[in-house]
């Protein structure tokens, strides 16, 4: 039998499933639970935590990334910081979820919050978008007059018949600002009428229309709503192709590899003329807190992750309806 040296870091995951308030669906399918995996780095008596959701969309599973943060434990006892993060682990779930909770055992050490360590100003509450689940235009105008007194509504959106869904969103909710999400799902024949479908209901902004790999459509059309990059988006890396296609960015700190990139890519995304999006995987509050630091200077705000949940954990950052505040030291940062 080992013991860990005193002031040795000592590393721990786990796969964590939450029930989803009924169902969660998308144009790539539908789901009944978050499964997310958690990172959590203890030295000194002091536990860092964070969050991540695997992405199959880019290959990942909750076992693999789960033994992707499991293999970091020996640099991480060998001193390893965050910084150091960056280059020993690609962009991803799994660095996400330790960059987060290194970021948190950083400011757990100095006994301060984790923007005042970073130089950022203190956040404070934002307006986040609800999600309406893709279904028939009935029941999502069914979903949406439930949601109506909501101040923006993230729509998805499937393709085929999504004129018909946008417009009946629309008349359920006439003050509401409306974000859609196609999720890749539209092709090059029908993107002129769905974008027409949105610019007539009033649509703000159009997430990811077009497959990440077949969008060069978006530099030859006429866009009458602005277009939001999400799966052709990842870190700053990917920022410099984007221009021409697309008019913002969707930053998701399960994409860029956690908060630290994500800080970076939206000052770079900011210089280069890009409107910022913050948006969530469906997660616990423990994955959104980092992200509320990226929100305080994005125009739309997406996590509303723990209102699609059954149940939030302890601690779980405080809604008032669709404004989200700040985390609490307990929570995470």
């Amino acid at each position: 039998m080992t013991s860990t040296p005193p002031g040795a870091v000592s590393l721990t995951g786990r796969i964590e499933r939450w029930p989803i308030a009924g169902t969660f669906t998308i144009s790539r399918g539908t789901k009944t639970e978050a499964v997310v995996v958690v990172a959590e780095v203890s030295q000194g008596g002091l536990t860092g935590r964070g969050e991540c959701v695997p992405y199959p969309r880019y290959g990942e599973t909750p076992e693999a990334t789960l033994q992707a943060i499991q293999a970091m434990q020996g640099p991480l006892a060998n001193g390893m910081d965050r910084i150091a993060l960056q280059a020993s682990m690609p962009a991803g779930a799994a660095r996400n979820a330790l960059d987060c909770a290194l970021a948190d055992l950083e400011a757990k050490r100095a006994g301060r919050r984790i923007w005042n360590l970073l130089g950022r100003p203190a956040p404070e509450p934002r307006t986040t978008a609800y999600t309406i689940s893709l279904g028939t235009p009935e029941a999502m105008a069914e979903a949406t007059a439930k949601a109506a007194h909501r101040a923006l509504l993230k729509i998805k959106l499937g393709g085929d018949g999504d004129a018909a869904r946008i417009a009946a969103v629309r008349k359920a909710a006439p003050a509401s600002e409306l974000v859609v999400d196609a999720n890749e799902a539209w092709t090059e024949d029908n993107l002129a009428a769905n974008l027409a479908a949105c610019a007539d209901a009033g649509v703000t902004l159009i997430e990811q229309p077009l497959p990440a790999d077949k969008d060069e459509a978006l530099l030859r059309i006429k866009r009458p709503v602005a277009v939001c990059a999400d799966e052709s988006v990842h870190d700053r890396a990917s920022l410099e192709g984007l221009r021409g296609r697309y008019d913002a960015v969707n930053i998701k700190l399960d994409k860029t590899g956690g908060l630290t990139e994500a800080l970076a890519m939206a000052d770079a995304a900011r210089a280069l003329g890009f409107e910022i999006m913050i948006g969530c995987m469906v997660a616990t509050s423990l994955a959104m807190a980092p992200a509320m630091l990226i929100a305080q200077a994005a125009r739309f705000v997406d996590l509303d992750g723990p209102l699609l949940l059954a149940k939030d954990r302890d601690n779980g950052l405080r809604y008032d309806g669709s404004l989200v505040y700040p985390p609490d030291a307990a929570l995470w940062g």
